[in-house]
């Protein structure tokens, strides 16, 4: 019997639990390895070589090697797993964020001064299904 979750539908929103974190649980191991820095040497020397060692779905793979990552997210990954992926490309949460909202990173902090993204166009799924 599956758990109702009203939660799920927050506009604009991923919930990351139980049931995301088992479906991303590998995908967010593979990130925390880029904490330790011969990890990090191995990914950049050969990432697709990397990945093939971690039991992540094909999709998930492709997802980390297009750093996609909201689609990464969509997969099950969690924002503080995969901000190490961007830290191993040297770029800072700020820039990582920037990237997946289609800002520069000027924009994006100058978005996030003025108080964050304004709530116009975002929908509950409830309301998508209605069209």
């Amino acid at each position: 019997m599956a758990l109702d979750k009203p939660y799920k539908d927050v506009p604009g929103t991923t919930i990351f639990d139980a049931d995301e974190s088992r479906k991303g649980y590998w995908l967010n191991q593979f990130c925390m390895s880029l904490m330790k820095a011969e990890n990090r040497k191995r990914f950049k020397a050969g990432e697709r070589a990397y990945l093939d060692e971690w039991p992540m779905t094909e999709p998930q793979k492709q997802a980390v090697l297009a750093r996609d990552l909201n689609r990464c997210i969509q997969l099950g990954g969690n924002i503080y797993f995969l901000a190490k992926i961007g830290a191993t490309d040297g770029k800072s949460f700020q820039q990582i964020a920037g990237s997946m909202t289609g800002l520069s990173e000027e924009a994006y902090r100058d978005l996030m001064v003025r108080g964050g993204r304004p709530i116009e166009g975002n929908r509950y799924l409830r309301e998508w299904e209605k069209k």
